[in-house]
């Protein structure tokens, strides 16, 4: 086996490994599936948590988790895909910050490698084993990749932003 064909292999393994870790949390916020709320209950949590409003927080949240990791399971767009998970990964690690960096003590340990992963799979490309090889890389131009990073940072950074706001006035919607 040339590689080429070793990194490739590597690169389907870890976009179908992140994307499914990440298509299960996303659905859980959306669906209630796997043991989580729903779209109702993340809702809620996202509002106490100063994320507002809570239903197109938990909403943004769920399809840049859910949506993200499928396309990087699929390779496809995987700039944007990258681009996405890695944005509602920053959400998360705005969250998990304040109990320091290990999970076990509640940290931001899984959601910053979540995070991070897919913003190297996003950087990297998906490889061979893809729909975007599959496609002459349609969805995955050099373009893309400045839009759909410097789109999600901004994203990231305005709602992390509004939330941080929110919590030092103790307001629930700082529009």
């Amino acid at each position: 086996m040339s590689r080429i064909n070793r990194r490739d292999l590597a690169l389907l393994a870890l976009r179908a490994g992140t994307g499914a870790v990440l298509m299960a949390h996303g659905t859980q916020k959306l669906f209630g599936w796997f043991g989580g709320g729903g779209l109702d209950k993340t809702a809620a949590a996202m509002e106490h948590m100063g994320f507002t409003p809570g239903r197109q927080s938990a909403l943004a949240a769920g399809l840049g988790e859910t949506g993200g990791g499928a396309l990087l399971v699929l390779g496809l767009a995987t700039p944007a895909a990258g681009a996405a998970a890695a944005g509602a990964m920053a959400g998360a690690v705005s969250v998990h910050a304040p109990a320091g960096f290990f999970a076990q003590a509640g940290g931001f340990e899984y959601p910053a490698f979540l995070g991070f992963t897919a913003a190297a799979i996003g950087l990297a490309g998906a490889g061979r084993y893809s729909l975007d090889h599959a496609t002459g890389h349609t969805f995955d131009q050099r373009w893309m990749l400045g839009l759909a990073f410097g789109a999600s940072a901004a994203a990231a950074a305005a709602v992390v932003a509004k939330r941080a706001r929110a919590q030092r006035t103790g307001d629930e919607d700082p529009a």
